[in-house]
């Protein structure tokens, strides 16, 4: 039997909207039938992107939630609104995916968590972009952590060097603000990244970190951070994430354990060994594991993956492969980097989930070098 397909409304018409949008149209299962921005203009642009009948426009996301065509709410959003308008699309009925980060404060996201079970008790699927976590390479490392292939994992280096021009920031008023943003090149760009640290070493214990702005003007936020994590096994990681290292670099990702290393560079998996001469070529079958390049549409590729997941949850009513307590752990030590910087010392990553610093009236400002 064939099903009918699920209609997507997407909130937000910025860029990362439409990565989603090039996503969903590769997916027979699902159809867009629904933009909402307030900008006409972005939605417009949005909407010349979608094959087949144009979608409806709604100025707000309550008059999209009146659309019974509307069946997925995908929240595309600046940051600091994301929880607010999922938690009302899930009071509606729908299911919900936010694009990362879950939301600007921690305390928005562990609110929602509560929110999303209560969803999912329900049958609807919540949901937070990590489209890394489905990319090939990464699956490879994970088997070889959880099979023991890595023997016991010891410690991992993650950077993220990457460049964002003073146009990117001057580009929207609410991009480089704790409120809307809430945080940098950490929180914005580097989450994915802390999110694949969290998923390979499991629960991390104890931060330590620096945070500078360096190359911004007019940004509450750092641009460039550097961390040590503490993980509960006793695996340490060095986390190094930043917009100001011209003219940008690949995402690189070593993981190192007592039995065999594993290095993924730009998504492809460029070393996994175990022993003298062993290589991916070795270890990992032929496939997307291994390779030299990503492919150009890479981005639209990593959504896709997710998206198949997330079709595939709908339909057996299974759990996604991201869930919302994911998304507050990732940000558990993104908040813990901040708050680290801000406080001269080690925190908890347990405190900060607890409730974290209270600057009583200050500011997570970095430092301005």
């Amino acid at each position: 039997m064939t099903r009918q397909r699920l209609g997507v409304a997407i909130v937000g018409s910025g860029v990362i909207s439409h990565n989603h949008a090039r996503a969903i149209e590769r997916l027979d299962r699902l159809r867009i039938v629904a933009i909402v921005d307030p900008d006409p203009a972005a939605t417009a642009r949005l909407a010349e992107t979608v094959t087949g009948p144009p979608p409806a426009r709604y100025g707000g996301l309550s008059a999209a939630l009146d659309d019974g065509d509307v069946d997925v709410v995908v929240v595309c959003t600046p940051t600091g609104t994301h929880t607010e308008l999922a938690a009302a699309a899930l009071a509606a009925g729908r299911h919900v995916i936010v694009e990362k980060p879950l939301d600007a404060t921690l305390p928005a996201a562990r609110d929602f968590v509560a929110v999303a079970r209560a969803a999912a008790d329900r049958g609807q699927l919540v949901t937070v972009i990590s489209q890394h976590r489905f990319d090939p390479a990464t699956l490879a490392v994970r088997q070889a952590i959880v099979d023991g292939t890595l023997g016991r994992p010891t410690s991992a280096v993650a950077s993220v060097a990457w460049w964002r021009g003073q146009d990117y920031y001057d580009s929207a008023a609410w991009r480089g603000t704790w409120a809307l943003d809430g945080g940098g090149a950490l929180m914005n760009q580097g989450i994915h990244t802390v999110d694949l640290l969290v998923w390979l070493l499991g629960r991390p214990v104890e931060v330590s970190a620096r945070t500078a702005r360096l190359a911004h003007e007019g940004i509450e936020v750092e641009d460039v951070a550097v961390a040590t994590v503490a993980f509960a096994s006793g695996a340490l990681a060095v986390l190094h994430a930043t917009t100001a290292a011209w003219p940008g670099l690949a995402v690189r990702l070593q993981v190192h354990g007592t039995a065999g290393s594993a290095v993924i560079h730009d998504d492809q998996l460029e070393y996994f060994g175990t022993g003298p001469g062993n290589r991916a070529a070795d270890l990992v079958p032929a496939g997307e594991a291994r390779g030299t390049a990503k492919p150009a549409d890479s981005f639209v590729i990593g959504h896709w993956r997710q998206y198949v997941d997330i079709v595939e949850a709908i339909d057996t009513g299974r759990p996604s492969g991201v869930s919302a307590e994911d998304a507050v752990a990732a940000m558990a030590v993104v908040r813990a980097v901040y708050e680290s910087a801000a406080l001269g010392r080690a925190v908890a990553v347990d405190d900060v989930l607890a409730g974290g610093y209270d600057p009583d009236g200050g500011s997570l400002d970095p430092p301005t070098g």
